[in-house]
C-alpha cells in the first residue's frame, strides 16, 4: 500500500496554520520502514510544551486583537504567597470581581494567564484579556495585593511570540521556578480541515492574500514515527480588525 500523507488546516481570523504528516491509517506494505522509537520523557515534554502553546496560538489568533490588554499583576513583598496553591487561590478572588464587572457592562470575560514566581521568589501574573471601556480601572481595582501594568497586544508573528510568552515554564525560561496556565473556558477554536494527500509536495504554495511565516516553517523527520512532516503558517496581508 502506498503511504499517504495527511494535511490538518486550521483556518483562523488572521492567519491559516497547516499541518502535514504520515497518515495512520496508511503505510507501504511489505516496504522498508523505519522501526519506531518509544519517546524519550525529554521528547515527550517538548510534544506536550508544543501542544500547550499551539492551543493558546489558536484562542489567541481565534479571540483577541492587537488593542486587548497583556496585564501583569504583581506582588508587595509583604504580601506574596507562600506557594503556588495560595497565589492560585488569591487569583481566582480577584477573577471573580473582574468577571462580575465585565457582566455588569454587557461584556464576556475571555482571558489567558499563566501564575509565576521567579527562582527569586518574585510572584506575578501575566494576563491577555479582552479590552473593555473602563477595563483598567476594573482590573486595578480588582487586585489589592500590588501593581497593575498594561500593554497592548504584541502581535508579532500573529501572536505565535504572545502564545510562547504566557505558557512559558521552568523548562523554557530558567529563570522561573514555577508557573500555572490557564484559559478561560469560553475560547473555542473552529475544528481543522482533513485533506488526504495523494503525494508530498516538495513546497508548499501560498494562498492568495497570504504569506508564509518563515519563522513558522518547520519541516523535517519525526525521530519516533520515521517519516516526514511538515507545519507552516500563512498570515492574511490585510489583517481583519
Amino acid at each position: 500500500m502506498k503511504k499517504r500523507y495527511k494535511r490538518l488546516t486550521y483556518i483562523l481570523p488572521n492567519a491559516i496554520e497547516v499541518y502535514e504528516y504520515l497518515d495512520g491509517r496508511y503505510g507501504a506494505r511489505g516496504s522498508p520502514r523505519k522501526k519506531k522509537e518509544k519517546p524519550t520523557k525529554e521528547q515527550i515534554r517538548k510534544r506536550n510544551q508544543w501542544n500547550k502553546e499551539r492551543k493558546a496560538r489558536h484562542k489567541l489568533r481565534q479571540w483577541f486583537r492587537e488593542n486587548d490588554y497583556l496585564v501583569t499583576f504583581t506582588w508587595r513583598k509583604a504580601d506574596r504567597p507562600g506557594n503556588m496553591k495560595e497565589a492560585v487561590k488569591l487569583w481566582g478572588k480577584a477573577l471573580r470581581r473582574i468577571r462580575a464587572e465585565y457582566r455588569k457592562r454587557g461584556y464576556e470575560l475571555r482571558y489567558l494567564r499563566n501564575v509565576e514566581v521567579g527562582t527569586r521568589g518574585s510572584w506575578h501574573i501575566h494576563m491577555v484579556v479582552n479590552r473593555i471601556p473602563d477595563a483598567d480601572l476594573i482590573l486595578k481595582k480588582a487586585w489589592n495585593h500590588g501593581g497593575v501594568n498594561f500593554k497592548l497586544l504584541y502581535e508579532q508573528g500573529e501572536f505565535s511570540e504572545l502564545a510562547a510568552y504566557i505558557t512559558k515554564t521552568p523548562d523554557t525560561d530558567s529563570r522561573l521556578a514555577e508557573a500555572s496556565y490557564h484559559a478561560s473556558q469560553n475560547l473555542p477554536v473552529p475544528e481543522p480541515e482533513q485533506k488526504r494527500l495523494a503525494r508530498w509536495k516538495k513546497e508548499p504554495r501560498e494562498k492568495k492574500g497570504y504569506y508564509i511565516d518563515k519563522e513558522s516553517f518547520h519541516e523535517g523527520v519525526n525521530p519516533v514515527t520515521g517519516y516526514k512532516y511538515r507545519c507552516y503558517t500563512m498570515i492574511r496581508i490585510h489583517r481583519r480588525i
